[in-house]
């Protein structure tokens, strides 16, 4: 058998791409990925093999890429921001585990949106924080809301992917409510929509205005803690140093 890469490519500008990611995929035959994904990494896979699915198709598109490197390729699967958070690592490694029992298979960490988002805010993530997706196609809502219950109650910064969408608007109105009932309205809040794209869209606002702000599928939303604030407008998160 050949090799299976599973690859985060960051958040979308070439810059934000490690050496090891670019590697992986320049010793790849075959690339898989999302559409909007493999049009970010152009200038690496001319070519190449490219498989393409859409959204939701995550299964179709990494039993393929198990299929060609069953054949002896070399073979990346793609992720945004790091493979391993909200990406294909997992599923790949459980679909190979029952397609091709022994298939090499390496992770390639990349940036991850949370860390993108934060990095472009200045410092919200100092300290102790949660990444929780609002979506709940593969994770039941009343899942999702225990989890940030607990979150809300420990006073942690939490990072919201997925957190609105054209069919899904309650989701977010009842996570706002559940943090509006441990931590002040005036609590910092940063949403970064399309990180690292040329779109990119930066707003600092506070827990009690969130809802009044436009956000969307490619919105990180990130809600500080009772400890956030903003300096010199950047959002920290002290670590609790004496100064």
């Amino acid at each position: 058998m050949g090799k299976l890469f599973v690859v985060g490519i960051g958040p979308g500008h070439r810059l934000d791409r490690t050496p090891r990611a670019e590697q992986a995929i320049q010793a790849s035959r075959v690339i898989a990925g999302y559409a909007p994904y493999l049009e970010s990494i152009a200038d690496l896979i001319a070519g190449k093999v490219c498989i393409s699915t859409g959204m939701t198709r995550e299964e179709e598109r990494v039993k393929a890429a198990i299929e060609h490197a069953q054949k002896g390729e070399t073979v990346a699967i793609i992720s945004s921001g790091d493979a391993g958070v909200y990406g294909m690592a997992g599923l790949a490694i459980e679909m190979a585990h029952q397609l091709a029992p022994g298939l090499a298979i390496e992770i390639i960490p990349g940036i991850s949106a949370a860390n993108s988002a934060a990095a472009a805010f200045g410092a919200p993530l100092m300290l102790d924080y949660a990444v929780i997706s609002l979506s709940d196609l593969l994770v039941s809502w009343e899942q999702i809301r225990t989890r940030l219950e607990a979150v809300a109650a420990a006073d942690m910064v939490v990072v919201l992917y997925n957190p609105r969408s054209t069919k899904r608007v309650t989701q977010l109105e009842e996570a706002v409510a559940i943090f509006l009932k441990h931590r002040p309205a005036t609590t910092p809040v940063g949403i970064g929509t399309a990180i690292s794209s040329p779109d990119q869209r930066l707003v600092m606002t506070d827990l009690g205005s969130l809802l009044a702000q436009e956000v969307n599928m490619r919105s990180i939303v990130i809600i500080g803690n009772t400890q956030s604030k903003v300096i010199d407008g950047y959002f920290v998160t002290p670590r609790g140093y004496q100064l």
